[in-house]
């Protein structure tokens, strides 16, 4: 279990961590690019929206905290280790899954919300590999905090 929990540390610090680089779009996006000396702007093209880095940066630093809160409750989920095992690395599987959707739907005309053409926008590469691993992650997410609830209420009994 120790293992495992390393892991999902690991993995979530590292999901935060894009998501503070996200925080950084954000400002370049915002500002259009970053200030090196007061009043001076040295210009940073960056693509998307200041609303798509803004989701970015907090769905990522949320995501990011929730697989590190799940490896810091494993020891308190009860759970078979195939199952605890299933559920950390199902946890890891969102978090990455959903930063790419964060990152690239940006940069997607349709925002990476489906493969084809949607209001929004246009389908494009972009959306496709956002699109592709968020989906079943939506699915993931939610089979995953069943079964850390059903670990944690068996504790409890």
């Amino acid at each position: 279990m120790e293992r495992l929990q390393q892991i999902m540390l690991i993995n979530g610090f590292m999901v935060i961590l894009f998501s503070m680089l996200a925080g950084f779009m954000l400002m370049f996006s915002l500002l259009g690019g970053m200030e090196v000396w007061p009043g001076h702007i040295l210009s940073i093209p960056v693509y998307g929206s200041s609303e798509g880095w803004i989701r970015a940066h907090s769905g990522g630093a949320m995501n990011g905290l929730l697989v590190v809160a799940v490896g810091l409750a494993l020891p308190k989920i009860t759970l078979s280790l195939r199952l605890l095992k299933l559920t950390g690395y199902g946890f890891i599987y969102v978090a990455w899954s959903f930063t790419i959707f964060y990152w690239f739907g940006n940069a997607a005309g349709n925002r990476a919300l489906t493969y084809g053409d949607n209001p929004l926008g246009p389908a494009d590469i972009f959306g496709v590999i956002g699109f592709l691993p968020a989906l079943p992650a939506v699915v993931v997410v939610v089979v995953m905090l069943g079964l850390a609830i059903k670990g944690l209420w068996s504790t409890n009994r």
